[in-house]
């Protein structure tokens, strides 16, 4: 309900930054996580400051933490914009994908796996999550491409998931959304070093 929603005014019109005291959700009895190199994740206001840099325009509102697509419908209301899924994948070799698609498109990993040319998918552990993206099982975004700096993790998105203006995701914190020109989305995953896959999904 809209009423679960606190919306987190823009400072200058560029960027709606989250309160500074508030710590990224985790699940229960789930430690603090480091990346693959050793080092903290990024946070939500390092993500901020990098939207800044590349002069891109992002909305927030804070809301209890979500774990599914199914929570998250229950709780946004009518909060605009496209809504989505992200499935963080692995092949039998360890290569990640990780497949940003419309939250209502139903998925056959097989299918997907053929048309990537994968082999066999299988969706990855969330050790693996935070080590190459720095985020939790419920807090998965294309936006944690900030943390993979050795490029690890190839990203595809759904060519029609992009026809939307804007598009809605976690900003590395499940208790956040942030909304997101989509043609921005794309402007920053390429500055991220993670030109973006757009495939047609059936």
């Amino acid at each position: 309900m809209m009423s679960q929603l606190k919306e987190i005014p823009p400072p200058a019109n560029v960027l709606a930054i989250a309160d500074e005291r508030q710590e990224r959700t985790l699940m229960p009895d789930e430690p603090e996580g480091l990346l693959a190199d050793g080092s903290s994740p990024a946070t939500p206001d390092d993500l901020f400051a990098r939207f800044r840099d590349l002069e891109i325009q992002t909305h927030t509102v804070e809301h209890p933490p979500v774990f599914t697509v199914e929570e998250a419908k229950a709780l946004r209301g009518k909060l605009p914009g496209g809504h989505t899924k992200n499935l963080f994948l692995r092949n039998k070799k360890g290569a990640m994908w990780l497949v940003v698609c419309s939250e209502d498109r139903a998925i056959d990993l097989k299918e997907l796996a053929h048309l990537l040319g994968a082999g066999r998918f299988s969706f990855g552990s969330s050790d693996r999550l935070m080590k190459h993206m720095g985020v939790i099982p419920g807090a998965v975004t294309p936006f944690g491409v900030i943390n993979d700096t050795g490029g690890r993790v190839r990203v595809v998105l759904e060519r029609a998931m992009l026809d939307a203006d804007t598009l809605n995701f976690h900003p590395l914190d499940n208790a956040r959304t942030t909304a997101i020109a989509a043609t921005d989305l794309v402007r920053f995953l390429e500055a991220e070093g993670h030109r973006p896959q757009i495939v047609e999904l059936a």
